[in-house]
């Protein structure tokens, strides 16, 4: 077959380039001026690209959480009980898990940053149009904050295989760890933003405009700065080229690993506790604040979101002190044991169970204790973040990336994320026995509490995980073709 020829029968959104045509028929291409990795990467182009991608995911957890700022003002301006503003969440997580495994299946065979610009740009439109949204139509406030779950399905599926493209071991985990620095840190500048942005335009709708132009920056970025790498070549062997396989042979084959299984498990707790935490802790501290008669309702627009900002402040200093002890720990014990990872894993999630009972419970008692066991809490449970990437890019093959991290988005956030924040709030809703200040209080702590013993089966899950790694990592690293 000729260039010609290759070139004609390529999709517009392959990945195969020029260059390997060119290599596949002989021809050679002038020398770049930088030296370029096996990935087709120069080293500074590699780091250029991760910038930009943790600019976008810290981008994206930014627009998520702003919701969850300013959610007293949402619940008084369109009138909603706890379960109506649960579901905010959980139509946004439901749509991007859903979408999951189509940009997984996408992000696995063709160019992956056109994939993402073009799901990107589509989230930022939507976002926007979600500002201009009258109180008589909450229902388009759920259908503009479900399809914002195109933008980031288009990316979370996609990015971390791309930063495993361009490095191999320890720069992998260094760069992972940067790519998740952006959640704790985007997800504490949403709360931080749009709690500020209401406070000084008076109106909560201000708060959604911030993130659209950035995101549009980040879509000129995408596709002016980052570089397709070749998938898997950096970590290739000559005796083991890799090939695709069909989707059905990808998904028997990642449901047959138990270390890809049980850590999606665990990953699921963490989802769970970190959903129900985004979009209600600010929310219930407001509560505890009124009860204990240290603030005063909110009886008229925009309401006093002073603790959606401290609650800004903690999850982005907790979120990075987490992922980076988390990193180091894990680093630490490879020396001892090749169980590290799962091990860090569930230590994490084990302590951070009695520091979120604590900060539950102690809530109307004294908010300064309440504010230290967040802080205690969220920064175990964010030593998770970074190690659960690494261990799902270890344990399975190139080729099948994009679609374990697609099949671990869509398993973690429906049993996870997509239902907790609903399911705390209609609990809360349910044993609410009038509408006092104490019960508005007290029904949303109880509810709570569910957060601490999901923590702690996380954990076992982990452990469960740390008896299978060595094996499944072996795999994986071995892995030879056997024309399924």
């Amino acid at each position: 077959m000729s260039r010609t020829d290759v070139a004609d029968t390529t999709p517009f959104f392959s990945d195969y380039n020029e260059e390997e045509v060119a290599a596949d028929n002989g021809v050679v291409s002038p020398q770049p001026e930088e030296e370029e990795s096996a990935s087709g990467v120069s080293d500074k182009r590699a780091i250029l690209t991760v910038i930009v991608l943790c600019y976008i995911n810290l981008l994206n957890y930014m627009d998520r959480f702003t919701v969850a700022g300013v959610l007293p003002d949402i619940e008084r301006f369109f009138g909603i009980s706890d379960g109506k503003s649960g579901l905010l969440q959980t139509v946004f997580i439901c749509s991007y898990m859903f979408l999951a495994p189509v940009f997984g299946y996408l992000g696995d065979r063709y160019n992956r940053k056109l994939i993402m610009s073009v799901g990107i740009f589509f989230w930022c439109l939507v976002t926007l149009a979600s500002s201009f949204i009258s109180k008589e139509h909450f229902w388009a406030l759920l259908l503009t904050r479900g399809l914002v779950g195109v933008g980031e399905a288009s990316y979370s599926t996609i990015a971390p295989t791309i930063i495993a493209d361009l490095f191999v071991k320890e720069k992998r985990t260094n760069m992972l760890s940067l790519f998740y620095f952006a959640i704790p840190v985007g997800s504490g500048l949403g709360y931080i933003v749009g709690s500020k942005v209401d406070e000084m335009a008076g109106d909560w709708h201000w708060a959604l405009r911030v993130t659209p132009g950035l995101g549009l920056l980040a879509v000129i970025l995408l596709l002016f700065v980052v570089k397709e790498p070749m998938r898997g070549a950096i970590e290739a062997r000559p005796e083991h080229t890799l090939h695709r396989t069909s989707w059905l042979v990808d998904m028997k084959a990642l449901c047959r690993n138990p270390s890809f299984i049980l850590s999606t498990f665990g990953f699921t707790a963490v989802a769970f506790v970190t959903g129900s935490l985004a979009l209600w802790a600010p929310a219930f501290l407001f509560r505890a604040g009124v009860f204990i008669g240290e603030k005063q309702p909110c009886l008229k627009i925009p309401c006093d979101n002073s603790d959606s900002l401290i609650f800004g402040g903690i999850t982005v200093v907790s979120g990075i002190l987490g992922v980076a002890s988390g990193v180091q720990a894990s680093k630490m014990l490879r020396t001892r044991t090749p169980r590290a990872d799962p091990l860090v894993c569930a230590a994490g999630l084990l302590l951070s169970a009695p520091f979120l009972y604590l900060s539950i419970m102690f809530a109307q008692a004294s908010t300064a204790a309440t504010y230290v066991f967040i802080f205690l809490g969220e920064t175990f449970l964010s030593m998770n973040w970074a190690i659960v990437a690494d261990i799902l890019l270890y344990v399975v093959i190139p080729t099948r990336r994009s679609t374990a991290e697609a099949f671990q988005i869509v398993l973690s956030h429906l049993l996870g994320d997509a239902i907790s924040p609903y399911l705390i709030g209609v609990v809360s809703d349910s044993i609410k026995e009038s509408d006092s200040y104490m019960w508005e209080f007290r029904s949303l702590q109880i509810s709570l509490l569910l957060c601490s013993f999901v923590a702690v089966g996380g954990g076992a899950f982990f452990l469960a995980t740390a008896l299978f790694i060595e094996k499944d990592r072996e795999l994986a690293e071995n892995y030879v073709p056997s024309g399924e």
